[in-house]
C-alpha cells in the first residue's frame, strides 16, 4: 500500500508544473541591482519621456529622441482618462521603439494622483487596460517594459494604499501571463517624499513570482539637495533592489531639483534615468520642454542639460544589445589639431582633424568655457567644422572637441584653442515686452519675455533688466542667465540665443514666488543690445 501511494504521488508531481525561478524570466529583467537584458547584458536606461497620448501624431519624436543619444524612452498612454490608445495605436509605438533601436518604457497615465486629483484611475483599472493590449504586449519582452501606472497615488491616504495595490497588480500582471519587465511608480506623485515606496520596495518584489521588478521615484522639488538625492539611493543600494529615475526635471513649481546631482549620481551608480519630457508641456511648466515645438533642431536649455551636458544622455548611453549595442568600451581618439579662424565680435570658425575609431565616429561634441571656469557642450556636429555663435565682443573664450562613437563612447578631449573677439559695431537695437502667463496666490510665471532686435544691424549679445515687487523672489527660468539683485533682474542671452538679425526675436522666460501672495508682478522692463 505504501509503495503504490508512493508511486501515486511521484506520478501527480511529475504533473504538477514547478514554478519557475526568478533566472527564468525571459526579455528584459532585473538581476539584483541591475535591469539586464536576455543575453545577461546589463542595461542602464538612458533618454527621456514622450507625451504620446497627447501628441499621437508627433511619430517623427521616436527618431529624433534616437538621434538625440537615447536608448530609451517612456512613452505616456492612456486607457481611458484621456482619449485611449488602442491596440493598433500601442502596436505602432512599439514599432517605432524597435524601427529606431530604443527600448520601450510603456506607461499608463491614467493612474497619476489617484486619491488626489479627480478621475485619477486605480491600478486595478490600469492592469485591465495591459490586460487588453496583451495580444500586442506579448512576445516583445525583449523590447517593452510595463509601466502599470504613472504616480499612481497623490499625498492623501486611501486604501488599499501603495503597497497592496501594487502587489495587486504585479500579481495580477502574471496570472495573466505577462512575463515582461515590470516598472512601479512610487506614491506621492512620484516622489515618495513619505518612504512608502522606499521601505515596501521588497514587499512588492516578493509578490512577483518571477522577481522581475524595478522600482520608478520621480525627482523634482523634494530632491533639491545633493543629501536628498544621495540618501534615497543609497536606501535602495543597501537592500539590494533594482531602481531607475522615472522622471525628473532641472526646475519644477514645488522647487529646484539638484539636476546635476542626479545626473551624476546616476551615472556612478549604474542607475537609468528618463528625463520628463520631450516636448508639449503647459499649463505653467513648458519650461520642462526640452525641444521647442517638438523640433529637434531647437534644443532648449533644459535639452542641452539632459543630452549634452555632463554625465548627460549623448555622453552615457549604449545601445541595447537587442539591438546589436556591442560590448564596445572602446572611446575614439582625441580630435587633433583644433584650431580656430574667422573670428569676429559674435562668432568663429572651428576646424579639426578627423578621430578614428575601431567602431566608426558618429559625431563631435564642441566645448565652450570663459577665460576661467568649466567647459560645457556649445554644439554637436558630424563634420570637422563648426561655427561658434552667439559670442560677445571683447570676450575670451576656449573651445575643446570630443569624438563620439556608434556605442556612445567618448574620446578624450582634443587640444584647448583660445581666441578673444574684437570689439562690435554698427546700430544694434533691443526692445523687450514681458507677459505673465500664468499666476496662483504665491507665484506666477513671466513668458514670453520677448526681446527684439530692432536696429539696423546684428546684435551679438543682448541684457534685459525689470523689478520684482517686494519680497518677490525667482525661483526658476530659461533660454536665459538670470541674476537677482535687490529686487532687479538681470537676465543675459545664452549662447544659442545672443545674435539677433535686425528684425528678429527671441524669449526666456522665469518662474517666481510672492510669498505674500499680494498679487503684484514685475515691472520697469529695459533692455541694451551689444553690436
Amino acid at each position: 500500500m505504501g509503495t503504490r501511494i508512493a508511486a501515486l504521488l511521484a506520478l501527480l508531481a511529475a504533473l504538477v508544473p514547478a514554478p519557475q525561478p526568478a533566472s527564468a524570466a525571459t526579455g528584459l529583467r532585473v538581476s539584483g541591482t541591475r535591469v539586464i537584458e536576455a543575453d545577461g547584458s546589463p542595461f542602464v536606461m538612458r533618454g527621456t519621456n514622450h507625451a504620446h497620448t497627447w501628441y499621437a501624431s508627433q511619430t517623427s519624436s521616436f527618431a529624433a529622441i534616437k538621434a538625440a543619444g537615447a536608448n530609451t524612452v517612456r512613452v505616456v498612454l492612456s486607457g481611458g482618462r484621456w482619449t485611449p490608445n488602442t491596440a493598433d495605436d500601442v502596436a505602432g509605438v512599439i514599432a517605432l521603439c524597435k524601427q529606431n533601436r530604443l527600448i520601450c518604457v510603456l506607461e499608463n497615465h491614467d493612474t497619476t494622483g489617484y486619491g488626489e486629483q479627480s478621475g485619477a484611475y486605480t491600478l486595478d483599472q490600469a492592469v485591465t487596460y495591459w490586460i487588453g493590449l496583451k495580444s500586442v504586449l506579448a512576445g516583445q519582452e525583449n523590447h517593452v517594459v510595463v509601466n502599470i501606472g504613472n504616480e499612481p497615488f497623490g499625498n492623501n491616504a486611501v486604501t488599499p494604499g501603495w503597497t497592496q495595490a501594487t502587489s495587486a497588480a504585479v500579481t495580477r500582471l502574471r496570472e495573466a501571463g505577462f512575463e515582461h519587465l515590470i516598472m512601479v511608480d512610487a506614491p506621492n506623485w512620484g516622489q515618495d517624499w513619505q518612504g512608502v515606496m522606499r521601505d515596501d520596495a521588497a514587499t512588492v518584489l516578493a509578490a512577483d513570482p518571477r522577481r522581475n521588478v524595478v522600482f520608478s521615484v520621480h525627482m523634482y522639488g523634494v530632491y533639491d539637495t545633493a543629501a536628498e538625492i544621495t540618501a534615497y539611493l543609497d536606501a535602495f543600494r543597501t537592500a539590494g533592489l533594482p531602481l531607475v529615475i522615472g522622471e525628473f526635471g532641472h526646475l519644477h513649481s514645488d522647487g529646484d531639483p539638484d539636476e546635476d546631482t542626479i545626473l551624476a549620481q546616476a551615472q556612478s551608480r549604474g542607475l537609468g534615468y528618463l528625463g520628463w519630457s520631450w516636448s508639449g508641456n503647459g499649463g505653467g511648466v513648458e519650461y520642462l520642454d526640452q525641444v521647442t515645438s517638438f523640433d529637434p533642431a531647437r534644443l532648449t536649455p533644459w535639452g542641452e542639460r539632459l543630452f549634452n551636458g555632463p554625465d548627460g544622455v549623448r555622453a552615457t548611453a549604449r545601445e541595447a544589445a537587442v539591438y546589436g549595442g556591442s560590448g564596445d568600451t572602446g572611446p575614439p581618439t582625441a580630435p587633433a589639431d583644433l584650431a580656430a579662424s574667422g573670428v569676429t565680435a559674435g562668432g568663429a570658425t572651428l576646424t579639426w582633424t578627423a578621430s578614428t575609431d575601431d567602431t566608426g565616429v558618429t559625431g563631435y561634441d564642441v566645448l565652450r568655457a570663459g577665460a576661467s571656469g568649466p567647459f560645457a557642450v556649445a554644439g554637436t556636429t558630424a563634420a570637422t567644422r563648426f561655427t561658434a555663435t552667439g559670442l560677445s565682443p571683447e570676450t575670451t573664450y576656449r573651445f575643446q572637441v570630443r569624438a563620439r562613437d556608434g556605442a556612445g563612447n567618448t574620446s578624450p578631449v582634443s587640444n584647448t584653442v583660445t581666441v578673444t573677439t574684437p570689439g562690435g559695431s554698427g546700430d544694434a537695437g533691443c526692445a523687450v515686452t514681458g507677459t505673465v502667463q500664468s499666476q496662483w496666490g504665491t507665484g506666477y510665471v513671466v513668458q514670453p519675455v520677448t526681446v527684439t532686435n530692432d536696429g539696423d544691424s546684428a546684435t551679438t549679445g543682448w541684457t534685459v533688466t525689470l523689478t520684482l515687487p517686494a519680497g518677490h523672489t525667482v525661483t526658476g527660468s530659461w533660454n536665459a542667465a538670470v541674476s537677482m539683485s535687490g529686487q532687479t533682474i538681470t537676465a543675459r542671452n545664452l549662447a544659442y540665443n545672443g545674435r539677433l538679425a535686425p528684425g528678429a526675436a527671441t524669449t526666456f522666460g522665469f518662474q517666481a514666488a510672492r510669498p505674500g501672495g499680494d498679487g503684484a508682478v514685475p515691472t520697469g522692463y529695459a533692455c541694451v543690445a551689444a553690436p
